[in-house]
């Protein structure tokens, strides 16, 4: 586990972290030795090792694992088993995952102790950022963060999500270090009601623009809803500065006080600049022009988030994109030590110490290296990854997780001292399927990118998207729904026809050999299908998922969905359809090599 540090001295943190990065195989020898001496009394353990701690017995007798096959140990704590089951500490409390196409998240086992070491995670990366940004300490962080109400398991156990715990964690012990680098009170931060604190937040941040040097927000699609929400609250939110008054509807008590430091008097000046900036024909570079301190946006844009990279250098003028970390529900792994590189090298340095590490190599078809299907797969340690190589990460965590599948496909890019680096290629999940095609998320991704360079000739963005099979006829095929946006205000959101079906095509024609020779004379796959959706449709999409209980701060957008409540939202919002025109070759050829 990561040792104990003052997180305000930034000198301790860089410290620890040249020296976690150094004594890797020793750390991790430690962390197995100690996760597994410390459970081995657990039923679970106890049933696969009868006492065996060593890490050959580990390695020989724990099975690989997903969710699925954890799924009974877990609900049997939710409903009030002791937590020995799986874990000699008290489950403290279960975490929520941002869930599925089909909105039901997953419960993840965390202790006091492993929440403990995820704040001190944080204060690990924090002095990075910097160190790399001149001028970030010049002023404050206008971060947006916002949490769910939480609910309870049957016995009682609390659910919550990972963002909800960490805000939850400032008490008035260390509520110093959030007014030091926050620009909005914590009271405001913590608001159950998303849209009360996502309007006071950026209240704060306005009423405070010539000190917010930082912005962002956990995920790059929560920042752009941050982005979204002012374009349809800012002439609220100006009246609001102009006559020193708070909208009627913020009832909530502690947004009211929050603000209410801030809001004391009426500025004019300000909400008439504000006003300017807004009203123009164009936000391009809006957060710069409203921020003009703003040194960079942090938020993760790796993985899935990807897609979101174009809308977001579009509103922050140029400032530099910052991805921060790596992480999930299940476990905190990796750090960005370069937080000023280019979104697409962004690599994230594994930190040893915060679980035990392993690595099923696989290749471009997402095929395990080394193995007959019909045995377990052959794992290499972090200290035996190489450069270059695809992997499938596993977790051991502290919290009872043993060999699980995290579902991630990481890319060996390097080393700092002794720990790898990584590049997030994307999930391992197929996402689409017809016949014997397998495409995967971070393929489809690449795809539509390539397809929505083509609206940038007539100043459009696709702001979000998302994919389904439709087996309603035969052959079945590919359909993407897209939601378009405009570069300037009360443009025409559909370029026409011809540019939409060569969208189309140029999706297929990015697509793997197996779909393109698939499409081959429309015999085993149909033409891919785009259906455009009315602006706002995503937003309907997400408060559906919120609505079964997921959150703001880390919703995600399905890249496919299966729902039928959510295709309902999706069908209800067509507004015209597309479909490719012509037929891709079908030659084989690596343009998407995962090498």
């Amino acid at each position: 586990m990561l040792p104990r540090f003052d997180p305000t001295n930034p000198i301790a943190a860089i410290s620890l972290l040249q020296d976690v990065t150094t004594n890797v195989k020793q750390i991790q020898d430690s962390v197995l030795e100690a996760i597994l001496s410390r459970n081995a009394q657990t039923e679970y353990l106890r049933g696969l090792l009868n006492g065996q701690v060593d890490k050959q017995s580990f390695k020989k007798n724990l099975p690989i694992v997903t969710y699925e096959d954890y799924r009974s140990y877990i609900d049997r704590i939710a409903n009030g088993e002791p937590f020995d089951l799986i874990c000699d500490r008290p489950i403290s409390l279960l975490l929520a995952t941002t869930g599925t196409s089909g909105g039901v998240p997953k419960l993840i086992p965390l202790t006091t102790e492993e929440l403990e070491q995820r704040l001190l995670f944080g204060s690990l990366y924090a002095p990075l950022i910097y160190k790399h940004v001149e001028g970030l300490d010049e002023g404050k962080s206008l971060m947006f963060y916002f949490v769910t109400r939480e609910s309870e398991t049957a016995s009682g156990l609390i659910v919550r999500f990972m963002i909800s715990c960490v805000l939850k964690s400032v008490n008035a012990t260390n509520s110093f270090l959030w007014d030091r680098v926050q620009i909005s009170p914590h009271a405001i931060s913590i608001c159950e009601d998303t849209n009360q604190g996502m309007y006071c937040q950026l209240l704060c941040g306005l009423l405070q623009r010539e000190n917010v040097t930082r912005l962002g927000a956990p995920y790059a699609s929560s920042f752009l809803k941050v982005i979204k929400f002012l374009e349809d609250h800012w002439h609220e939110l100006c009246s609001n500065i102009r006559t020193g008054r708070l909208s009627d509807w913020i009832t909530d008590a502690q947004c009211a006080s929050g603000i209410g430091k801030f809001l004391t008097a009426p500025n004019p000046d300000l909400a008439s600049l504000i006003e300017k900036e807004c009203s123009k024909t164009s936000w391009e570079a809006i957060v710069t022009r409203l921020w003009p301190k703003a040194k960079c946006i942090e938020a993760v844009i790796t993985g899935s988030m990807a897609q979101y990279i174009p809308l977001l250098e579009f509103y922050g003028g140029g400032l530099p994109l910052v991805s921060s970390w790596y992480g999930s529900s299940e476990c905190f792994i990796g750090i960005n030590l370069n937080p000023l590189s280019k979104p697409s090298d962004v690599s994230y340095t594994i930190i040893p110490s915060m679980g035990y590490f392993e690595f099923i190599e696989v290749v471009k078809d997402r095929q395990e290296v080394g193995h007959d299907p019909a045995e377990s797969p052959v794992v290499v340690d972090l200290v035996d990854v190489k450069v270059g190589h695809d992997y499938e990460l596993l977790v051991t965590t502290f919290s009872g997780l043993y060999r699980y599948r995290l579902g991630d496909i990481l890319r060996v890019t390097g080393f700092h001292n002794n720990a790898p680096q990584f590049h997030f290629v994307g999930r391992q999940k197929v996402v689409l399927s017809i016949d014997l095609n397998k495409t995967y998320e971070e393929d489809l991704l690449k795809a539509v990118t390539n397809a929505s360079l083509l609206l940038e000739s007539h100043d459009l963005m696709l702001m979000d998207f998302t994919s389904r099979v439709d087996f309603s006829s035969l052959p079945g095929h590919y359909v993407l729904y897209w939601e378009l946006g405009s570069k300037f205000k009360n443009a025409k959101l559909e370029p026409g026809s011809k540019v939409l079906e060569e969208c189309c095509f140029t999706v297929e024609e990015s697509l793997d050999s197996v779909y393109r020779k698939g499409r081959k004379n429309d015999k085993v796959i149909g033409p891919l299908e785009i259906k455009m959706v009315r602006p706002g449709a995503f937003d309907e999409l997400m408060n559906f998922s919120l609505s079964r209980g997921s959150s703001v701060s880390q919703y995600k957008t399905p890249r496919s969905v299966t729902s039928e409540e959510a295709l309902k939202i999706l069908e209800a919002n067509v507004v015209s359809k597309f479909l490719s025109r012509k037929t891709p070759s079908w030659e084989p050829r690596e343009l998407h090599s995962s090498r």
